[in-house]
């Protein structure tokens, strides 16, 4: 299978929040927890127990290994039902500061050479 992506994916063993963003910003769906099972600069794939819409965006604040927040928003735009009945789910980010990109950029680079 060819790798699509621009960014090499991390595994990161973190939860991250989720609050639904509808029309106007408005919140519709409060601090959903997943589980991240990777991760890089320009998206994130996760578990979820819940039903998300592909097309739905996300405020998500990521905790990661330094325990410092990520804030960014999120786009879904692959989900796939797993046996158990929970769902798989790709995102892409779309709003994250270069701050924040950057720290995901840091952790790969120490990924990579360990």
């Amino acid at each position: 299978m060819e790798e699509k992506r621009k960014n090499k994916r991390l595994d990161l063993d973190v939860k991250i929040q989720l609050e639904r963003l509808d029309e106007g910003d408005v919140t519709t769906l409060k601090l959903v927890h997943v589980d991240v099972t990777d991760i890089s600069k320009s998206g994130i794939g996760f578990d979820c127990p819940k039903q998300l819409e592909i097309g739905s965006y996300y405020d998500t604040r990521i905790q990661i290994w330094t325990k410092e927040i990520v804030n960014a928003v999120v786009e879904i735009v692959r989900s796939e039902q797993k046996p158990d009945g929970s769902y798989h789910y790709g995102g892409v980010f779309i709003g994250m500061t270069d701050t924040d990109a950057l720290k995901i950029d840091i952790y790969q680079i120490f990924n990579d050479i360990q």
